[in-house]
């Protein structure tokens, strides 16, 4: 008998409040209505994951991909990250320049190195190496989407991610981000950082969304299954206890979640959350606030 399977996606938190995100939720739910036909069709986590992302990356609505914004210096540096659950595999890039889907170079890393997570110029050797689609004039292909947010400083939140239950009982996550206007040049949050903006195991597969130094420091992806191991915590109790724990620091944002069961856990603490989900019976919800 088949698992039932799961899939949820987020377009970053903290979008300002009551401001317009028709163009947003369309697009996600044109790319969840794709992702659910994969995965019903049998289609592998790591591949659903893979190509969510990628259709957040290329929308360029979000901060991420070809909504990117520039740091201080005017440059373009990406970040990205993926965790085969089944498997515990994980590849991830940060601080990318030049190449045109950082989740894709995620994937590569995860299935073509020994590595986890490679940065910076090294990756962009890597990626040169593998073949992947450059970027060779960002000033016309990145239109920077960090006006859509609640602010734009260098802790504003701007993310996109996909977490996957596939019917062969298989759980991924991915996330991918291109930081915000006026960034320190180097600046990685917790989006190329497994356990921190991503985690998938035998349990649950998490995305994150938000503060990206304050979800390091709680490690909020990594602390949702562990509360689910030790705690016995519930995939929703578990999301909410990990959220808490980061906002007592002082940060805000949210995650993605589904378990090994295809239960879903979308919670946020912050203005909105550009969210999708959807499950093998049928239920759809795609959001942005409360």
């Amino acid at each position: 008998m088949s698992t039932p399977f799961a899939l949820a996606l987020h377009g970053g938190a903290g979008p300002i409040r009551n401001s317009d995100q028709s163009r947003e939720e369309a697009n996600m739910s044109a790319l969840l209505d794709q992702g659910r036909v994969m995965l019903a069709k049998g289609a592998p986590a790591v591949d659903v994951v893979v190509t969510m992302i990628y259709g957040l990356e290329e929308a360029g609505y979000y901060i991420a991909g070809k909504g990117a914004a520039p740091n201080r210096d005017g440059k373009f540096e990406l970040d990205a990250s993926i965790m085969d659950g089944h498997k515990r595999r994980a590849g991830a890039v940060c601080a990318l320049s030049g190449f045109r889907s950082p989740i894709t170079a995620a994937r590569a890393v995860m299935e073509k190195t020994p590595h986890v997570l490679l940065a910076g110029a090294g990756a962009a050797a890597f990626c040169e190496g593998a073949g992947l689609d450059r970027v060779d004039d960002p000033a016309a292909y990145y239109t920077p989407a960090a006006s859509s947010l609640a602010g734009t400083d260098a802790l504003s939140h701007g993310t996109v991610g996909c977490v996957a239950l596939d019917q062969s009982g298989a759980l991924c996550a991915g996330t991918s981000t291109g930081g915000v206007l006026n960034k320190m040049p180097g600046r990685v949050g917790d989006s190329p950082l497994i356990g921190a903006g991503t985690w998938a195991d035998e349990r649950v597969a998490v995305s994150c969304t938000g503060q990206g130094e304050f979800f390091i420091r709680a490690a909020v992806a990594a602390d949702v299954s562990a509360r689910m191991k030790y705690a016995g915590m519930s995939v929703d109790a578990a999301a909410a206890g990990a959220l808490a724990d980061m906002e007592r620091q002082g940060g805000d944002g949210g995650l993605i979640a589904v378990d090994a069961k295809g239960r879903i856990a979308l919670p946020f603490i912050s203005h909105g959350m550009r969210r999708a989900a959807c499950d093998g019976a049928g239920n759809v919800t795609v959001m942005v606030f409360r």
